[in-house]
């Protein structure tokens, strides 16, 4: 089984103002976030950093130039006031078999979706991937055979801690492993505890 950092494809920083969260982490942490793309029909662009060469940072916010669709924006983004991390994914190399599997022990993560964006470069991805019910529970990713994004997004972020809190920690270790990952649970409302060190200093999400 892996552990979740081993087996992180990336983490889901989610902002009501891209722009400004954008500037606010390149000053505190010395990284300047690489320009990802939007997300058409979706409401939302994003910029990235590179977590190692298969993990990356996603900060995501609303996109001005698109208009808000009729189901609200992913993450919940339109009931955000600050930056939060909402969502992580762990990659899966057959999103089909990988959902089976964990059927089979006792989680459904749910169906696949597909998706897709441009990139400023004009190389289009296109991945799957399962919506989480919360915030410590992974979604599945696959890229189908897509450029993964970690070697393009800027570098000198690193990934320090990663942990989680919840009200029953046995039960959301339980989904955790039936999803093949391990990662440390406290007792406590429910988020993702997360630190990340640029070259300019540390920053962390409670």
């Amino acid at each position: 089984m892996r552990s979740a950092v081993d087996a992180l494809d990336h983490l889901v920083l989610a902002t009501p103002d891209l722009s400004a969260t954008t500037a606010w982490f390149a000053e505190a942490t010395g990284v300047e976030p690489t320009v990802g793309g939007r997300h058409v029909g979706r409401g939302t662009h994003n910029v990235l950093c590179s977590l190692g060469p298969t993990s990356y940072l996603e900060i995501v916010g609303p996109d001005p130039d698109q208009a808000e669709p009729s189901g609200g924006r992913p993450f919940g983004i339109d009931r955000l006031t600050s930056p939060t991390i909402v969502g992580w994914a762990i990659a899966v190399a057959d999103m089909d078999a990988a959902i089976a599997g964990a059927r089979q022990g006792g989680v459904d993560p749910g169906e696949a979706t597909a998706m897709e964006r441009e990139r400023p470069d004009g190389v289009t991805l296109r991945w799957r991937l399962t919506v989480a019910p919360s915030t410590t529970v992974p979604f599945l990713i696959d890229w189908l055979g897509s450029p993964h994004p970690a070697p393009q997004s800027a570098r000198g972020l690193e990934l320090i801690s990663m942990c989680a809190r919840h009200p029953r920690p046995d039960q959301l270790s339980d989904t955790l492993a039936a999803l093949g990952v391990t990662l440390d649970v406290d007792t406590g409302p429910e988020a993702l505890l997360v630190e990340l060190r640029g070259p300019a200093g540390n920053v962390t999400f409670v």
